[in-house]
């Protein structure tokens, strides 16, 4: 049956559109409660993480131990994103996306109450179940309210917080643990949650789910225990520089395992319903854009894992200054995001993801360039800034050349499994760039430490000679300027899959009456 044709305004436009080029209130509403939501879940990986050493002596344990708190929630996420999509299908994307707020608000304020390291990894695993499902809801709400025209914008203002986070959430954390308490870095989430949810209940309109949507529950029974093993091992092999262990081997091995069966399984023509639809694979755009996220993540996230290491170990810095010296980056994203959303939609994405991968690879090259234990603030400052200007014209626009392509009932599982591919390749490259540092000290006669005592650098510094300290220094930062060199080769290849992305704007696709709005806010 076909929808009767949608009346269109004076420019030909389809009615209740924005002017081209532009988000009307009604999108740009749903926008804010969508980044409301993805600001918690993003911002809490990196606030958790300083506050680690800090947890263990107030808790009275071990770093392996508390080390949990960070290891539960990422392992939690990669195991709620798979059914993500499905969940979407089955019971409405609004519903969906207020139990993920409530999940993860709950979670953030009994991790606040927690009363000990066991307690507070529980908490924070029902946190990762509420978060891992945010962000693809959120995604799936926005690019069915805007529609493919407009899928380059909204995916911009999507990756705000991807960008935000990994820079405000070191200085937010630093600040709460050192002068208020540890237990802020969760309270803070209740009220910014409790905002999210009673936005969403006012602005989300309902949109219904398909009771029939049967669920793959033998594609969930491989694909999330497959996901949580895969990423564990990685994390954990590059935590202890040692991917030969048994066990590293063998959650990694047998991760893989279980994700190449899924895989197997979901492109089986038997199987009508796979949890994640692979055969979206086998259209260009989505395929092209996955291979260029995969590099551009591989390369990039692992990049930027060791920045703050350089800083504090060669540098000296606190984490809460590591913290304001990646501003920049933010900045930079925040200058160019905006206009590769606009440019996106006008000229289409493959050719602002091969202008962002140029201008992040000079960034790069850049930075690799002025790595010395003596190097200018201003200059590194510069250099990181134009790697984020790179960042703003790539991240979101290659995520957009997948979602722009897909038909309305299929944007959920491709949002889920653009996640599913982001946060693997960022697991994937963290332990890369770890591993390569790791071995660049080495070879230069350091540990994994630089070469400082046990106590940490301050101490270390006191028990050596200056003129020993200033070849120690020399050799560290050598061996980071040859790891950016080598991250700068890895994200060169992110080029071949880059030059098949779509090069010209969407389409419009016929309007399907019988597909919700997904905001009550009218549209002018």
């Amino acid at each position: 049956m076909t929808a009767p044709p949608s009346p269109s305004a004076k420019d030909g436009s389809p009615a209740g559109a924005a002017p081209a080029g532009g988000l009307d209130r009604g999108v740009l509403a749903v926008a804010a409660v969508v980044v409301l939501g993805a600001v918690m879940s993003i911002l809490d990986v990196t606030v958790v993480n300083v506050a680690l050493k800090h947890l263990t002596e107030d808790f009275n344990t071990d770093l392996a131990t508390i080390q949990w708190v960070a290891t539960g929630y990422t392992l939690a996420l990669a195991t709620v994103i798979p059914v993500t999509g499905w969940a979407c299908a089955r019971f409405g994307t609004k519903r969906l996306y207020i139990i993920s707020i409530v999940l993860f608000v709950l979670g953030s304020a009994l991790a606040g109450l927690a009363w000990n390291a066991e307690s507070l990894i529980a908490f924070r695993v029902l946190q990762g179940l509420g978060g891992g499902m945010i962000m693809p809801a959120g995604m799936t709400i926005l690019t069915q309210a805007a529609g493919p025209q407009r899928v380059g914008q909204v995916m911009s203002i999507v990756g705000i917080p991807m960008l935000l986070g990994p820079i405000a959430g070191p200085i937010l954390g630093g600040w709460l643990v050192d002068d208020v308490s540890w237990r802020w870095i969760f309270y803070i989430n209740v009220p910014i949650g409790a905002v999210a949810l009673v936005m969403s209940v006012l602005i989300l309109k309902k949109d219904t789910g398909h009771a029939g949507e049967k669920l793959d529950v033998l594609g969930l029974a491989l694909l999330s225990p497959g996901l949580a093993a895969l990423i564990y091992g990685l994390a954990t092999g590059a935590e202890k520089n040692d991917f030969t262990r048994a066990d590293v081997l063998a959650c990694t091995i047998g991760g893989l395992a279980l994700v190449l069966l899924f895989a197997v399984r979901a492109l089986s023509k038997r199987n009508e319903n796979p949890l994640i639809d692979l055969r979206l694979f086998k259209r260009r755009a989505v395929a092209a854009a996955s291979g260029t996220m995969v590099l551009f993540a591989c390369a990039f996230f692992g990049a930027m894992l060791i920045l703050p290491l350089y800083y504090q170990s060669v540098r000296g810095a606190s984490a809460f200054s590591a913290g304001l010296l990646l501003a920049p980056q933010g900045f930079g994203a925040m200058v160019t995001m905006p206009i590769g959303g606009k440019l996106t939609d006008r000229l289409g994405p493959g050719k602002v993801v091969l202008a962002g991968l140029a201008v992040i690879c000079l960034g790069v090259a850049g930075f690799a360039a002025q790595i010395t234990p003596d190097a200018s603030y201003w200059t590194l400052g510069v250099a990181l800034f134009v790697m984020g200007m790179g960042m703003g014209l790539t991240m979101m626009p290659t995520m957009s050349a997948a979602m722009q392509t897909l038909q309305h009932d299929e944007v959920p599982r491709a949002s889920t499994a653009l996640n599913i591919i982001q946060q693997v390749a960022a697991s994937v490259g963290t332990a890369f760039i770890a591993v390569l540092l790791t071995t660049q000290l080495r070879d230069r006669g350091l540990d994994s430490g630089g070469g400082m005592a046990a106590e940490g650098p301050a101490e270390g510094v006191q028990q050596v000679p200056p003129h020993i300290m200033e070849q120690v220094f020399a050799k560290m930062a050598d061996a980071f300027q040859t790891t950016y060199w080598w991250s700068l080769a890895l994200l060169a290849f992110a080029f071949i899959p880059a030059l098949l992305l779509p090069r010209r704007r969407p389409e419009t696709p016929p309007v399907d009456a019988s597909q919700p709005d997904l905001t009550k806010v009218p549209m002018h």
